[in-house]
């Protein structure tokens, strides 16, 4: 038995509460992850983990063994990455998901200075706006937005964004510019975004000084991916709010004009999350420092 790899299946499997899902995190059979863990447990002379034909759960042993695994994991490679030196140039395959227009305009064209300081780590990126389960999905990080409900998680924080009103001058041209947000309530289209994961339209916000306005009426179209509410708004579908640094090429250019310039939106907290109870690895933690100091350049408080 291979009893590091036997082990690296098990915390997988107690993480993911899957054994299909922890056999493609490691890229192998699922019969090979079964039996590895069976060896395990008959190794260590008690079970585990349950079985059943709905679930895999860890038992009270299981969890006790999951615990100082995990901590052993972490250490093994401190001290993998301290032999090889490679705090100096980490290594390995990092899996991270991050949104849409953040991938599209911020994190992939910066990428070539990433992998020019650390070429030796793989990077996976999964781009997409829906919410993502760390552990079952096998996620090392995930750069999102808004505040973090999940104490099991530990967040950085990378940037705060502000939100821009506007739509495009053919929509203005046909409808004209509202001067107060009662009025795009009132007569106007909203382009909306939407949750990718429940269809939830997220309402528009506006605040002045203390007079506050929040505008969750009909939309004529909605989007759940956010480059793609962009190219709704360039189209002239109606108005809506996207994040500053989206908005700021089309408004410079004339695709895009601002709206109620007067009024803003309370802005975005942007954040690194990653499961709290993962040691952070070497690769983590220079891929965590490089995405603090590119997305602190588009901070709306930088100026």
């Amino acid at each position: 038995m291979d009893q590091l790899l036997a082990i690296r299946a098990f915390v997988r499997i107690a993480e993911a509460g899957s054994f299909a899902k922890a056999a493609d995190s490691l890229n192998l059979p699922r019969s090979t992850v079964s039996k590895l863990v069976q060896d395990l447990e008959h190794h260590l002379g008690t079970r585990l983990v349950q079985r059943t034909t709905r679930a895999v759960t860890v038992t009270p042993e299981g969890a006790a063994y999951h615990e100082r695994a995990v901590r052993l994991l972490g250490e093994l490679e401190d001290m993998d990455a301290t032999a090889a030196h490679a705090r100096a140039l980490p290594r390995g395959r990092l899996r991270v998901d991050i949104g849409s227009s953040l991938a599209n305009l911020v994190l992939i064209p910066a990428l070539p200075d990433f992998r020019g300081r650390y070429p030796d780590v793989q990077l996976f990126l999964g781009v997409n706006d829906r919410p993502v389960d760390l552990i079952g999905e096998g996620v090392d990080c995930v750069i999102r937005g808004g505040a973090l409900a999940d104490s099991s998680l530990v967040a950085r924080r990378l940037c705060e964004l502000d939100y821009v009103t506007c739509a495009a001058p053919s929509y203005i041209e046909a409808h004209g510019i509202p001067a107060h947000p009662a009025e795009i309530e009132a007569g106007h289209a909203v382009c909306s975004y939407c949750s990718a994961l429940t269809g939830k339209v997220f309402p528009l916000h506006f605040q002045r000084g203390e007079e506050r306005h929040e505008i969750a009426g009909p939309s004529v179209v909605g989007v759940n991916e956010s480059t793609a509410h962009v190219t709704a708004l360039l189209a002239g579908l109606g108005i809506g709010q996207t994040f500053g640094f989206v908005a700021r090429p089309f408004l410079e250019d004339g695709r895009l004009v601002r709206i109620l310039p007067d009024w803003t939106q309370s802005p975005h907290p942007l954040q690194l999350v990653y499961p709290a109870n993962r040691h952070p690895s070497a690769k983590l933690r220079v891929f965590s420092e490089w995405v603090a100091e590119l997305f602190g350049r588009i901070d709306h408080r930088a100026g």
